[in-house]
Parts: C-alpha cells; sequence; structure tokens
C-alpha cells in the first residue's frame, strides 16, 4: 500500500481537488494525507495572533470571513443537497469553535487548537466530495493515532499500534484520508509537526505501516537543483539519496519538511516528490540508491545567526568547547554549522529566542562577536567533497563576501555562510559556475 500526501495548493481549488480525485482515483488501496487549504493555516495564524493580542473583534471579523470562503468553496465543490448540507453543519462547527477560542486565554495549547482546524476541514470536505462522485473512501482522524513524546519526537510504537486499531476498525475502502500536521503531545492535548509537517505525516504514516513508497504531491515537478523563486532556469532532480534529500531539506528546500525522510530511511521506503498539476511527469525519487556525482543543488537557509566566541587564553584549554556546547544545549539551541582557528570558534543558530541568554553565558568565558541577518547557503550532491570539479564553486569568493565555509563535515555537504542581503546573488552566481556557465 502507498501513502499519498497532497499539499495545500493541491487542494486549494475546486479544479485541483478534482485533479487530486483523478490521481488517486486507481483501484487501488492507499492512504491520502491532505494538508490545510491554500491560505488557510496563514488565516489561522493571524486569528491566533489576534486572540493573543487581545484584539477578539479583529480576530472574529477573520472568522468570519474564512468561513464564508468555505462556503463558496462548497457550494462550487458539492452539488449534492444532501452532502452540501452535512459538509456546512460541519463546517460550521468548527468556525463556532474558533469563535469560543476568542473568549479564552491565549496559550500554545490553544494556539495548536486553532491552527489543527484547517486540517480537519479540508479532510471533512475532501472525503464529502469523494463520495459524490462515487469514490469508495473513509476518513482516518489521525489525533486518534499520531502523538508525539515529550521530546516532541514521533511516538513511533504508539503510532504504529494505533493506526493499526483504527484502520482495521474502519470501513473496507478503496481511499483512506486523513490529516497531515496535527497531532496529540504527550499530555494528550492538541499539537502539530510544524509547518510544512504533514509531508512527515505522510512518512510517518509510511514507516508504521511498512509502505511500498510514500509519494508527496505539491505545485512543483519534484526538487530542483536551485531555488525557482529566485533562479531562472533550474531543472528538477530526478533521483536524490536520503541522505542528498535530509541535507536540502533541512538546508532550506521548501519542497519539504526538514525531517521528512528520516522515518523511513531505516526501512528503505521510497519517498517521490511528484507535481499534482502535471501528474505523468517523473518527479524527484528518494532513495538509498545513488546516482551521478559532483554537486547536484543548492538550497538556502535564512534567519540565521553568527556567533563568533574568542578566547586566546582558554580556547586549547581542556573542556572550554564542551563549556560552550553546554550552554547551548542548556537553552535547548540546535548549532547547523561551526569553525575553530586558534583563539576562536564560530557557529550559527537558527533559533535566537534564547540568544540573549546564550550570550550571558559565553561572555563569562570569552568575548563574543554577533552577526544576524545571515544565510546559510548548502551545495549538495553524492561525495560531493571528493569530486574533481567541486573547485569551481570557490570561484564564488570573487564575487560575494563568505563569513564561514563548512567542508568536510559530511561528504554530501558543503555549505557557506553570507550575509542575507547577498543570497539572490549568490544563488544565481553558483547556478552560472556549477551548472549553467562553466566549461572546462
Amino acid at each position: 500500500m502507498k501513502v499519498l500526501k497532497f499539499g495545500g495548493t493541491s487542494v486549494g481549488s475546486v479544479k485541483n481537488m478534482s485533479n487530486v480525485k483523478d490521481i488517486i482515483n486507481d483501484g487501488s488501496k492507499k492512504v491520502v494525507v491532505l494538508s490545510a487549504m491554500s491560505g488557510t493555516t496563514n488565516q489561522l495564524v493571524a486569528i491566533a495572533k489576534d486572540i493573543e493580542n487581545g484584539e477578539a473583534n479583529l480576530a472574529i471579523d477573520k472568522i468570519n470571513s474564512l468561513l464564508e470562503t468555505y462556503f463558496i468553496t462548497i457550494d462550487e465543490l458539492l452539488s449534492n443537497v444532501v452532502l452540501n448540507t452535512d459538509v456546512k453543519k460541519y463546517v460550521s462547527s468548527i468556525f463556532e469553535l474558533l469563535v469560543d477560542c476568542t473568549d479564552k486565554n491565549f496559550s500554545e495549547t490553544l494556539e495548536n487548537k486553532i491552527l489543527a482546524q484547517g486540517e480537519l476541514l479540508s479532510t471533512y470536505m475532501f472525503n464529502s466530495y469523494l463520495k459524490q462522485e462515487g469514490v469508495s473512501s473513509t476518513l482516518l482522524p489521525a489525533l486518534s493515532f499520531m502523538r508525539i513524546d515529550a521530546f516532541k519526537e514521533p511516538d513511533s510504537d504508539y503510532i504504529e499500534a494505533q493506526f493499526k486499531t483504527v484502520f482495521d476498525a474502519a470501513e473496507n475502502v478503496e481511499i483512506y484520508i486523513t490529516q497531515g500536521f496535527i497531532c496529540l503531545d504527550v499530555a494528550g492535548d492538541i499539537s502539530n509537526l510544524q509547518r510544512g509537517g504533514s509531508d512527515y505525516t505522510a512518512t510517518i504514516i509510511g514507516a508504521a505501516i511498512k509502505a511500498e513508497e510514500v509519494q508527496i504531491w505539491t505545485d512543483i515537478d519534484g526538487m530542483h537543483n536551485n531555488d525557482p523563486r529566485y533562479v531562472e532556469n533550474t531543472k528538477a532532480i530526478s533521483n536524490l539519496s536520503f541522505e542528498e534529500a535530509a541535507e536540502l531539506a533541512y538546508f532550506g528546500a521548501k519542497i519539504l519538511h526538514p525531517q521528512t525522510v528520516t522515518p523511513v530511511r531505516k526501512d528503505s521506503i521510497p519517498v517521490r516528490l511528484k507535481n499534482t498539476m502535471k501528474p505523468d511527469a517523473h518527479g524527484t525519487l528518494i532513495s538509498n540508491s545513488t546516482s551521478g556525482s559532483g554537486i547536484k543543488a543548492i538550497a538556502a537557509k535564512d534567519g540565521i545567526t553568527a556567533i563568533k566566541i574568542k578566547s586566546a587564553r582558554m580556547l586549547q584549554a581542556h573542556g572550554f568547547l564542551k563549556k560552550v556546547f553546554e550552554i547551548f544545549e542548556t537553552y535547548h539551541t540546535s548549532i547547523d554549522m561551526i569553525t575553530t582557528s586558534e583563539v576562536a570558534v564560530s557557529l550559527t543558530i537558527d533559533d535566537d529566542k534564547n540568544l540573549d541568554k546564550i550570550l550571558v553565558e559565553l561572555e563569562k568565558i570569552a568575548s563574543i562577536e554577533v552577526d544576524k541577518n545571515q544565510s546559510i547557503v548548502c551545495l549538495v550532491g553524492n561525495s560531493v567533497v571528493n569530486h574533481q570539479d567541486t573547485y569551481k564553486l570557490f570561484r564564488i569568493l570573487q564575487d560575494v563576501k563568505i563569513r564561514m565555509i563548512s567542508y568536510g563535515g559530511s561528504n554530501n555537504n558543503i555549505s557557506l555562510l553570507i550575509d542575507s542581503k547577498d543570497k539572490i546573488n549568490t544563488l544565481q552566481k553558483l547556478n552560472d559556475y556549477l551548472f549553467e556557465l562553466v566549461t572546462l
């Protein structure tokens, strides 16, 4: 059995829902994971922010506007009067819940509850649409089997056991529809897998059922060799290894949630990236196999803070680096890049919510320099550090000021730290040097 995930754009209009129906209705059993309709999660985030700011009236205005949008979509999607009435009743109950939230004290738990409604709406509507079209389907509520543990990691044993229970108790149909993104936390409260988490949901389920394949359907035909938002004439990559895909996802390739491939790597379950608008296109196949050599793709991660820790007296002292790392561990802040010299350590973080506290601790043992608004540009390929053409990327040094270089930490990844204002130029230059203009 396969697991197919469809993103917000794929279910963002009646036309696109019809495309999804045609893709999945092939007579084989499958689990279909859906995101919220495009734009919905952003609106729910704004509603939660209004509640946090004590602006209940603004939140209610947004809720009523979004409800009106859903009713228009329902009338276009469902001509069957019984199904139309049923879905409007369900959708109304969701929006009544949202209005009720405006009178509550804001908390992370309340925010998570608000954000979860988008996936509940899209899956109920789409399942009703499939019924109207004569497709055999049923809903599997993600909150009945998807749970994270105290470390906010998937509770794999629980998920596998609970999914089997829910699946076995469900109707015998061809299409099993469930929600991406949402889950319960260890206390039983509604939580989520962070933005883009529907991809993660799909591979978690794929691992739990030992799926034949997991397919991630979006509005782009696979993972590209550069960011198409900033660089023209990018190309889809036909094949990537799990390691290559994980590096690209972590360092900014927006098509995948950073943890997407983690659950399926152990069992070598392939992940295929496909385009809902071009279903016949090959897309990108992610598997244990490696193919090609040299740099295959470039990605960029914004919002990076660089910290230089200088201590001529302490750096060579036994235990100094241990103290540095313990400070970041204390404040649950992960490090992306790190380089060392005789008198300094430079490192980067992408989560600066505890930066002030971290700096207070670091200043007790060293002098500190901080650079914000940085970006990491990641170059990925099979054994790129050993490839004969990798030297070409260093031609970028004549055009862009490089703050840090990470080379050799992974055979599949070389990372450059630059000022974010130089990101687009850097991506374009690297594209020219590595994929377009370079001749030997």
